[in-house]
């Protein structure tokens, strides 16, 4: 497929995931959240509340900033892994700002309980999901797309692609949110991630080139 394919391959897979990010959050901020979700949430709720706390906070700067000034450090030093960092960087920033542009926007109030921290924010979408699947979720197919050794590859990106969910889970655990606000988070960092795919398709020709040693070409 040409350059100019790709491109559009990955701009339409992110219309198509912020079209359905815009279409629930209109219907969830006109309805209350469905039945069945509702008696998922409250069976989820509460449950392994220090471990749930801990996996929020992953999405706290006071975590995010140093992991990133780690990475910008790795980046000065790995020539094949600088446009993976820096899109990484980038898709974090995008969507823990754009999540917080959309809550103001759909102004979906929290659910009324709550444990560990009372969330004074709006709710739909939610940051953590956005910021989950838009680096850490990121990260995951980064690292498995990589020329690192097979078996590196697939158990990294497999616990990362657990440690993004786990952190949805967190949520409803300590009552911040409701499940329609982890898929909207989802879906917009999801976007995120294939808009920022896109842009670095239309520049490089490809997202990253061989993360191996002895191999010098730019990634």
């Amino acid at each position: 497929m040409s350059r100019q394919g790709k491109t559009g391959a990955w701009i339409l897979g992110a219309a198509l995931a912020f079209g359905v990010f815009l279409l629930l959050g209109m219907t969830v901020s006109r309805n209350a959240e469905p039945a069945y979700l509702i008696a998922w949430e409250r069976a989820l709720f509460d449950r392994a509340t220090p471990i749930a706390w801990r996996l929020t906070q992953s999405c706290y700067p006071v975590v995010l900033v140093p992991i990133c000034i780690a990475l910008l450090v790795l980046a000065a030093f790995l020539r094949t892994w600088r446009v993976r960092i820096i899109l990484s960087i980038v898709t974090l920033l995008v969507s823990w700002r754009a999540a917080d542009f959309f809550q103001h926007y759909f102004a979906r109030p929290r659910p009324e309980m709550w444990v560990v921290k009372h969330e004074l924010t709006f709710s739909y979408p939610s940051s953590h999901a956005a910021i989950a699947f838009g680096f850490y979720g990121l990260w995951a197919v980064l690292l498995y797309c990589s020329g690192l050794p097979k078996g590196l590859r697939a158990g990294g990106a497999s616990l990362l692609a657990i440690f993004a969910l786990a952190i949805c889970w967190s949520r409803v655990a300590l009552g911040a949110h409701y499940i329609t606000d982890l898929i909207g988070g989802a879906l917009l960092g999801l976007a995120t991630v294939l808009i920022s795919v896109a842009a670095v398709v239309a520049i490089f020709g490809r997202v990253a080139g061989p993360a191996v040693p002895g191999k010098n070409r730019a990634a």
